[in-house]
């Protein structure tokens, strides 16, 4: 059987002495981070974590997260991941549901009585403690067949939270698939941001293959990212429209400070125009906006320089192919993926990858339209559509135009059932700082005239405090009954 952990080590003996991971101020070579990897992983087995075991880790992005989550997948144990962020009610549903045999975690605010301390390892100074859960219970025998590696506890956005299984022989796949586009290579200065409990599969473990150098940059944000972007000038940065929209407004980010970049990746959620423009004309490239999904892996990276094709996903990678099913008359539909490194199956409750894709095609819930050069455009999720009187409307398409409005900081259109039209479209709407004295709901409401047709413009607009979002950052959607 395939294990990542392995093949890591086969593909990266020639750089055992090169830089893997930046962590502030904390440095650790290939050879540093595989002997530390042997010996948290010797300490993990002493405690019965073994094959097929469910190992949930609570661990802040750092050079001890990637230690650890090696160390278990090297037992070929699985990692359920949990936001560090996670509150203990999130944690809690996570661990019962996931039925997790182990719990490693940093001491915060989560406490367990009954928690043992990790014995230090090389490499790691964080302090971790592990919980064993005895009655956890067992998933089917299937599962155990599959070499799965990760359970990815989806955020929930528009329904029930399921865990998406993932084997090793999933992972190898969807990183070879990925880096037909991304063209890692030894070489590379690797910018990291985002938070490894919902980006590690394609990317981290890419990285490490390829013996990249990783900086994390991600805690005491913005100030570690300037520090980052100082000693180890970038030439790849993967990271969340939020960052770049704060490197275009930093003045201590000049334009020449990313001269080295040769891509710069956009994901997590949608690349509003807005950033992307701003983000070109301050550095003078394109961001390329990629599109992953859990259950598939990384089947779009935008590789474009074109203006017009910077709201798109790009064209689909090589190794996967796409339908556009139930399309209406201007081409947009229901987006069909199929490719290699699929998921193996839906945890809880189970229901193997067999009976999810009919024909080896996965629904992704996702709206979109392909151009006549084979560019993705995503417009939204299917079941947040919204059906005003018989016509379409993709809240995405109306907040892209919402967060265009120089008082509005950001929108969410949602619909409410109406018994004469179906259903309204409505928006919440976070003003920036002082945009309260000046805002006037007719203004905004021809803005949206001049950029939209009629029947998409909000019938109402709601100033609100926030917009409530799932621990990944994505919009928590909802349709709901008018009252």
């Amino acid at each position: 059987m395939t294990n990542i952990v392995e093949r890591i080590r086969l593909e990266t003996r020639e750089y055992l002495a090169s830089l893997a991971i930046a962590d502030g101020g904390r440095r650790i070579t290939y050879g540093d981070l595989l002997m530390s990897v042997d010996e948290a992983g010797a300490v993990l087995k002493k405690l019965g974590v073994q094959r097929g075991k469910r190992v949930a880790l609570l661990c802040d992005d750092s050079i001890e997260y990637i230690i650890m989550s090696l160390a278990v997948l090297q037992l070929s144990a699985v990692i359920v991941p949990v936001p560090f962020a996670a509150s203990v009610q999130e944690i809690e549903t996570v661990l019962r549901e996931m039925k997790v045999n182990f719990l490693i975690f940093e001491l915060g605010p989560y406490k367990a009585a009954g928690a043992k301390r990790l014995k230090a390892a090389r490499g790691v100074e964080r302090k971790f403690w592990c919980l064993e859960r005895p009655s956890a219970g067992n998933p089917p025998d299937e599962f155990f067949r599959m070499n799965p590696a990760f359970i990815r506890f989806s955020s929930g956005t528009t329904g029930a939270s399921k865990g998406v299984v993932i084997s090793h022989e999933a992972i190898v796949e969807r990183t070879d698939a990925a880096d037909k586009a991304l063209h890692i290579r030894h070489e590379d200065a690797i910018l990291w941001v985002l938070s490894m409990s919902f980006h590690f599969v394609v990317s981290i473990l890419l990285f490490l293959r390829r013996g990249a150098t990783i900086i994390l940059a991600g805690n005491s944000f913005p100030a570690s990212l300037l520090t980052a972007i100082h000693e180890f000038p970038p030439n790849f940065i993967y990271a969340a429209p939020l960052h770049y929209h704060l490197l275009t407004r930093l003045d201590a980010v000049p334009p020449e400070a990313l001269s080295k970049v040769r891509i710069a990746v956009s994901t997590a959620i949608t690349l509003p125009r807005k950033i992307a423009e701003e983000f070109h004309g301050k550095f003078g490239f394109q961001l390329s906006q990629a599109y992953g999904i859990i259950e598939v892996g990384l089947p779009f990276i935008n590789q474009s320089q074109a203006a017009s094709k910077q709201c798109s996903v790009g064209k689909i990678l090589p190794d996967y192919h796409i339908k556009i099913r139930k399309q209406d008359t201007v081409g947009v539909g229901e987006i069909f993926l199929k490719g290699p490194g699929f998921f193996c199956a839906y945890f809880s409750p189970w229901k193997s990858a067999k009976e999810v894709c009919r024909g080896g095609w996965f629904n992704t819930g996702d709206i979109g339209r392909l151009d006549a050069r084979g560019n993705l455009f995503i417009l939204g999720r299917s079941k947040n559509v919204i059906n005003f009187n018989g016509m379409k409307i993709f809240p995405a398409e109306v907040e892209a135009v919402l967060n265009q409005h120089p008082l509005v900081q950001e929108s969410l259109v949602y619909g409410v059932k109406h018994p004469e039209y179906g259903t309204l479209p409505l928006a919440d709407i976070v003003l920036r700082p002082g945009g309260e004295d000046r805002f006037c709901v007719d203004a905004l409401r021809s803005f949206c005239y001049r950029h939209l047709a009629k029947y998409k413009v909000p019938k109402e607009f709601h100033c609100v405090l926030t917009i409530s979002k799932t621990l990944s950052g994505k919009v928590k959607r909802t349709i709901t009954d008018k009252q």
